[in-house]
C-alpha cells in the first residue's frame, strides 16, 4: 500500500526533481503540497510547484500558500543560487492550476486529520509551515507518521560554515519540529552532496526526446551559484529528491539514531549539532544540558543506487514529446 505523504516545499530545482519522483513513484501517494518562501519568493514557490505538476502530469493534487518569510528572521531567499524565478531559468509552460485558498497550515491540518493512518511529512524547506502547524495544531502530532527532513548537516554547512540553508533559514521552526515529539528523519547535506547524476547522462537526457527527460537533464544541469561573480561547473545533485527515495527505498542509507540540537546564537546560529559520542561527556554527566531530541540521521548513502531509482521513476512519467 503506498505510503501517504504531504510534501512542503520552496520549489527551486532540486525540489521540482522532488515533485517529479513523489508523484511518479507507485510507492508514494502525494496528498497535498505546501509551499514557503525559500528559495524564491512565497508566489513564485506556488507557481513553480504549479508547472512541475503539469509536467509530471499529476492529478487534481491540492497545493496551498504558507509562511512568506521565517517565524523571527526577516525574510531571505536564495534566489542567487537558484535563480529569480528559483528554477534556474528553466522554462516552463504556464499553467491552468491554481492554489488552494485556504493557508498550507489549514490544509496540512485537515489532510492530517481526514486520514485514517498516520501520514508522512517531507519537509524540503525551512519547516517554517511545520512549526506553525504543531504549535497551532499540536493534536496531529499522534497522527503524523514521522516528519522526514531535508536539512541539517552532521559535518559542515553550506549556509555558514557550519549550517545548512534550510536549517539556517529558519532556525527556530527547525527547533520546533526536531522538539514537538514526533519521529524525525534528518536526511542532512552528509548525504545530500553525494547522490548526482552523471553529466553525459544529465545531457543526453537534455537532448532526447522525453519531454520529462528534457526538464529533469536540464533542472540537474543548472549551475549552482558560489557567488555573485562564480559559478560551480556541472554537479548533477538530485538534491531534495534524495530525500523522498530514501522513503521507498531506506536500505540504500545509513542511519544512526543520535541526540540532535538546533543551535539558535552566536556564529553557529542554524547548525544542527549532532551527538556522536558513544559514551557521556561531562556536560551529561553534571547535568549542564536538558536532553535533546534523538533524531534518525542519514550518515551514509549508496549513492549509485539512488541516483538509478531517482531517474527510473521520473522517466516512467508519461512524456509529452
Amino acid at each position: 500500500m503506498p505510503t501517504p505523504v504531504i510534501l512542503d516545499v520552496d520549489t527551486g530545482v532540486d525540489d521540482a526533481l522532488a515533485i517529479l519522483f513523489a508523484v511518479a513513484h507507485p510507492d508514494l501517494d502525494v496528498l497535498g503540497i505546501t509551499c514557503v518562501a525559500g528559495n524564491a519568493s512565497l508566489e513564485q514557490v506556488v507557481d513553480n510547484t504549479l508547472r512541475v505538476l503539469d509536467a509530471a502530469a499529476a492529478g487534481d493534487i491540492p497545493v496551498a500558500a504558507g509562511a512568506h518569510r521565517p517565524l523571527i528572521a526577516p525574510a531571505r531567499s536564495a534566489s542567487h543560487v537558484h535563480g529569480a524565478d528559483g528554477l534556474g531559468g528553466l522554462v516552463l509552460p504556464a499553467t491552468r492550476r491554481t492554489a488552494r485558498p485556504e493557508h498550507a497550515v489549514e490544509l496540512l491540518r485537515r489532510l492530517i486529520m481526514d486520514r485514517a493512518e498516520p501520514v508522512t511529512l517531507v519537509a524540503l524547506a525551512p519547516q517554517t509551515n511545520l512549526a506553525l502547524l504543531l504549535r497551532t495544531h499540536p493534536e496531529v502530532a499522534g497522527r503524523i507518521e514521522r516528519i522526514v527532513v531535508m536539512g541539517g548537516s552532521a559535518s559542515v554547512g553550506n549556509a555558514t560554515a557550519v549550517a545548512e540553508f534550510n536549517v539556517w533559514h529558519d532556525p527556530e521552526a527547525a527547533a520546533i519540529v526536531f522538539d514537538a515529539g514526533v519521529p524525525v528523519y534528518m536526511y542532512g547535506l552528509d548525504v545530500f552532496n553525494r547522490v548526482s547524476v552523471a553529466a553525459d547522462r544529465a545531457h543526453a537526457l537534455e537532448r532526447g526526446d522525453h519531454s520529462v527527460g528534457r526538464i529533469v537533464g536540464e533542472l540537474l544541469g543548472s549551475r549552482i551559484a558560489l557567488s555573485e561573480d562564480e559559478h560551480a561547473e556541472y554537479t548533477g545533485l538530485i538534491g531534495d529528491a534524495g530525500a523522498v527515495c530514501s522513503i521507498v527505498e531506506p536500505a540504500a542509507l545509513r542511519t544512526e539514531r543520535r541526540p540532535v540540537r538546533v543551535e539558535l546564537a552566536g556564529l553557529g546560529r542554524g547548525q544542527t549539532l549532532v551527538d556522536r559520542r558513544e559514551f557521556a561527556g561531562e556536560d551529561v554527566v553534571h547535568g549542564l544540558v536538558d536532553p535533546w531530541p534523538v533524531v534518525e540521521v542519514a550518515l551514509d548513502v549508496d549513492a549509485d543506487r539512488v541516483a538509478r531509482l531517482f531517474l527510473d521513476t521520473v522517466l516512467a512519467l508519461p512524456s509529452g514529446a
